[in-house]
Parts: C-alpha cells; structure tokens; sequence
C-alpha cells in the first residue's frame, strides 16, 4: 500500500486526552460529593447562569413564542423523518420464542431503559437538531423517562429558546439548563429530578464526551461522540468546490474537528487544497476561526494509487462521517466497512443527515466505528433472554450441564444438574463424570 500525505495533521483526536481526563475526574468527585449545589455552582462559573435549573412550564411556553413559524415548520420536518426512520429501526427488532430441543424453549424480549438523559450541546451554536436526535429515538423506543440538558447564558435567559423548545416537541419529561460535565453529571447522579439515567446520549465537546466515557459502566452511554469527524473519498470526477466545502462545512464545529480527504487524483486534491482557506475566510468570524485551526491542526489530505488503496485509508480512519465522491459508488458501498453514518454520492452530505434527512447524527468518533454503528433505538433498548422447558427436558440439559461443570471444576453448579435428575427422573441412572 502506497499512499502520499499531501498534507498531514499537526494533531490527531487523541490529542490532550490527559489533560481533559484529568479535569473531567475532578468535576465529577466533586459534583458526586456536593450535589445539586455543587452543579448548581458549576453552572454560575462555567454557563455563567445562576437562574432555575429545572426548565419550568412558563419557561417552555415563552421559548416558544420567541421560535418563528417557519423555524417550527422546519423542526417538524426534521422530527418527523428522525422519529419515522427511529420507527423503522424499532419495528426491524422482535420478541420471539423458539424450541431449541424437545421441552426446551429460548426467547427474546425487548425492554426499553427506565430514565435516558440526553446531552444537547448549546455553547458555539444553538444545536437543535440534537434534540431531536436523541430525545426523539429514545422516546420511539419507549423509555419511560427523557430528561434533557443544555447550557444556558444570560443572552437567552436561559436554555437558548429554539432547544428548549425543541426539548418539548420531541417529548422530554424534564429539561435542565446545565451545559458540559456538569449536565452529564446531574443526569448521571439523578440530581434536580430524583431519577439516575440508566443511559447518556448525546454529542459534545471532549469534556463531554469524557464524561460519559468514565461514567460508563455505572451508567450506559450511546458510544463515543467527541469532536465530528468527516471524511470524503473523491476520485477525479469529483467537483474540488463541493467537496472542500463539504470538509469545511464540518470543520466550523470548533478547532479540534479533523477533516480528511482521501483521493485517487492528485489533481482534485491540490483544487480542493488551493480552494480551502478562501472558503474558510468567507466565514462569519467565530466559524471562521474554528474552521482554520480545524484545517491547520488536523487537516488531511490523503493521495492513494487506486480505490482498494482509498478503502483500506478510509476504513483505518474510521470516520464518523464519511462521504462518497466517486464514480464507483457501488463499489465503494459494499467495499467499507468502517464508518458512523455513510453519504452516497455528490446529492447528499453530512449537513442533510446532520439536520433533518433523518438518520441519526449521533455518530461513534475516535475510531470507535471500528466496533460501533451510531444512536438508534436500539441503545435504547435492553434485549434480553428467556428459556424455560419441562421436566422431560431435564434428561439431556441437565446432564450435559453436570459433565461439563464437572470438566470446568464447578462443582457446586454439576449439582443443580444433579438434584433435578434426581427428582424429576428418579428411576433412571445418568453418567454425570466427566
């Protein structure tokens, strides 16, 4: 394999991870210990916000007077097509039972978790679409309690009113204006509602996403969701303006999201490369600036001899997002197997999926695609087993159970083979050594 970096990355994801752990580790403790006033003084220093925590009825209400028409019109275009395709994912789940040996039944059930919270980022930008990602797909899967947090500021008196608004729509039972480790914390420890997640959903920054990384184990978490990540296979009949503003339409989420360009024309890079800071320049100043330290820090461009070349690239990455730019379209599609979320030709884009086409923008970074697709309902389920069977049944599992224990020096579990042969089978003699 031959491949050329036609411009390599100063920083990788991975980049202050131990820094971050370590302020992240001390955040919790201290929430842990203190409580509600803890996250509540967390929230006055870092949100700067020291009004109501728990987002009250009136507050709902005159959020939604400050959403214009046409913003509730396009909120429920995206919440109807996450919530239909959420629908779909539940419905290609199912219960069942099925005889494995005579008198021996094995089953399937699906129960959804008791209490999700749902982190929507709120800080840079007003994410929205978040919301409806996450509250909507752990509502579909039938969690019985949504609770949803974001950052709120003084500017908005609060949550930012487009999100609290959308909190409601999509059904969260209770909102909280606590942004970063502190809104993880108080969902994870069940403070201002009494109810502890039994899972964390929601994209976030790295302190965020490390939060959730060292409760997990306590409590569940949807996969690791740090920083965006896009990546884009192009060949040269690719258009260089839609895919370099395809990479910066990423990279504006803030100055550690990687953008990665993976390519079999040197021609097409170096159009995409000479288009890049222009782009980024014609920013508003605050995306502007996030773009460029994105692009400058952990900006790639990758030159490879041929598309199994660009595959294997791509499937190392394991990108959260990763779009397809090529004539090979189909090729490409049953080739890869590692990535988040994938966008099949030059129609679609990561923007779509990211606000309103209807999968889930909730995606694995950090190259957990390696192991993990993105948030669906599934996550939200626990798929469970069951087995029963008769006592006629005993006559094979219970001895084969007894042999086998007896070979793993269990002795104490060969005896519940034992004592049921001995009375459901009374007048039969068994070989129960090894």
């Amino acid at each position: 394999m031959t491949i050329e970096y036609l411009k390599k990355a100063a920083k990788t994801p991975s980049t202050g991870e131990d820094k971050t752990r370590e302020i992240v580790a001390d955040m919790l403790a201290q929430i842990e210990a203190g409580g509600e006033d803890k996250a509540r003084a967390y929230g006055e220093t870092l949100d700067g916000w020291n009004g109501d925590i728990v987002a009250g009825k009136d507050a709902i209400a005159a959020a939604a007077e400050k959403v214009p028409g046409q913003l509730k019109d396009d909120l429920r275009f995206a919440y109807d097509r996450v919530r239909t395709f959420a629908e779909k994912q539940k419905n290609s789940l199912g219960e069942f039972e099925t005889e494995l040996s005579p008198g021996l039944w094995a089953g399937q059930r699906l129960i959804p978790m008791e209490t999700a919270g749902c982190y929507v980022p709120g800080g840079r930008y007003a994410h929205v679409a978040s919301a409806i990602m996450s509250i909507t797909t752990a509502r579909v899967a039938g969690v019985k309690n949504v609770i949803a947090c974001s950052a709120p500021s003084q500017e908005n008196g609060g949550i930012h009113p487009a999100i609290l608004y959308t909190m409601d729509i999509c059904g969260a039972d209770h909102i909280l204006a606590l942004g970063g480790v502190q809104g993880i914390a108080a969902m994870a420890f069940g403070l201002f509602t009494g109810k502890k997640a039994n899972i964390l959903a929601g994209p976030g920054n790295r302190f965020v996403a490390e939060a959730k990384r060292m409760l997990f184990g306590r409590v569940g978490i949807d996969l690791f969701a740090g920083p965006t990540e896009i990546l884009i296979i192009a060949d040269g009949a690719a258009d260089p303006e839609i895919v370099a503003v395809d990479l910066v339409g990423q990279a504006e989420h803030g100055p550690d999201s990687p953008a990665w360009l993976v390519t079999t024309s040197r021609q097409l890079a170096e159009d995409v490369m000479a288009r890049m800071d222009g782009l980024i320049a014609a920013l508003p100043e605050v995306q502007s600036a996030a773009a460029a330290a994105a692009w400058r820090d952990y900006g790639e461009v990758v030159l490879c001899d041929n598309d199994e070349e660009a595959a294997q690239t791509s499937d190392e990455y394991a990108p959260e997002h990763l779009e397809l730019q090529t004539e090979s379209l189909d090729w490409f599609v049953a080739r890869l197997r590692n990535y988040g979320s994938l966008f099949i030709g030059e129609e679609t884009t990561v923007a779509f999926g990211d606000k309103c086409s209807g999968t889930n923008h909730i995606l694995p970074t950090k190259g957990a695609g390696h192991y993990t697709g993105g948030l669906s309902v599934h996550k939200f389920i626990k798929v469970v087993t069951t087995q029963r069977m008769t006592r006629e049944a005993n006559r094979q599992v219970a001895a084969v159970t007894a042999r086998v224990s007896r070979l793993e020096g269990m002795e104490a579990h060969a005896r519940t083979g034992d004592v049921r042969l001995a009375k459901y089978l009374p007048d039969e003699t068994f070989n129960l050594k090894v």
